[in-house]
């Protein structure tokens, strides 16, 4: 979602430097890759875990081809060459994102689209708040901060942030994530992730009328996420949900506390907002609209994690 923790950031096109190459060997061919030289080395590149989980995926849906009721069965497509046409380094070893140009391609000369830019990895989180005399009234906390890719200064959505792929707990890290950018705390035990709930391989439904073979991509190597842009770039977004209960004073009390507070140095703007408006004050946060509708969906199903999900307010949590 954002990179404002790294405080070191590089970036190379690719026209400054002639590319080196290297072969792909797991692959039903030989398949070249064409590096920066003198930026970013083969060594490099297949450490950058977000490279080495979309090659994966990738190679995974390519095999899946062989299947008879595979809709490229009978023409299938494969990965032809990658060419790295960008690197932006957070620190000067350590790579952040990566462009590059795949090209994949069937007998009759078909090509996909293979441009792709590689980020890892985010979270995000649904903040429900609830007055303990009401069934239905229910308030959403908020952020708005910069996004300068979308061309705006205040750009509102539900809290969500980058988190390091190679982290073995996303809750974990969405829990410091908003810390960081709301103020809260709370241990990682209380949040519920949305997505896995939704189309996880642990997912528990009742319905007679589920049909695993409906989920588009249900055989890929995909992970249990959200894909914003995959038209575009591998991100994918772990949607978790955390509610609590509060006295109505004690609601009154935070909404005014919220009220303009910033974090993040002073960059984030804290927003509590009437969780009947959420569709609309965030309609152009993909996030909040995804943390929308799998609530919805997941509470109409009556998911057994999420009957009462409430729990009772402590000082410590703000």
């Amino acid at each position: 979602m954002d990179s404002s923790t790294h405080s070191v950031r590089l970036s190379v096109a690719s026209s400054k430097a002639e590319p080196a190459s290297f072969f792909l060997e797991d692959f039903p061919h030989q398949v070249p890759v064409q590096l920066i030289e003198g930026i970013i080395t083969k060594e490099q590149l297949l450490g950058f875990l977000p490279f080495n989980k979309w090659l994966s995926a990738l190679k995974t849906s390519l095999d899946r081809q062989g299947k008879e009721q595979h809709p490229f069965h009978t023409s299938p497509f494969s990965l032809r060459s990658i060419t790295i046409q960008s690197v932006d380094f957070f620190k000067p070893t350590v790579i952040g994102f990566i462009k590059l140009n795949a090209r994949v391609e069937n007998a009759n000369g078909k090509i996909l689209p293979g441009i792709a830019f590689l980020r890892g990895p985010s979270v995000a989180v649904l903040m429900i708040l609830q007055p303990s005399d009401s069934k239905t009234e229910k308030w959403v906390i908020l952020t708005e901060q910069p996004r300068v890719a979308a061309g705006s200064l205040q750009f509102m959505e539900v809290p969500a942030g980058m988190i390091d792929p190679k982290s073995e707990s996303f809750a974990g890290t969405a829990a410091n994530v908003i810390m960081e950018k709301t103020g809260f705390k709370f241990p990682e035990q209380k949040l519920k992730d949305l997505t896995k709930y939704a189309i996880g391989k642990e997912a528990i439904w009742d319905d007679d009328t589920w049909d695993d073979t409906a989920l588009a991509g249900s055989s890929d190597d995909l992970e249990s996420a959200m894909y914003p842009s995959p038209g575009g770039t591998d991100e994918y977004i772990k949607i978790f949900l955390w509610e609590k209960e509060l006295e109505r004073k004690e609601l009154d009390e935070l909404k005014k506390k919220l009220a303009g507070t910033k974090t993040a140095g002073e960059l984030v703007t804290v927003k509590i907002a009437n969780y009947e408006q959420l569709w609309r004050i965030a309609a152009r946060d993909s996030k909040a609209l995804a943390a929308w509708s799998l609530y919805e969906a997941l509470k109409r199903k009556r998911h057994p994690d999420l009957t009462d999900t409430r729990v009772s307010r402590k000082q410590s949590d703000i």
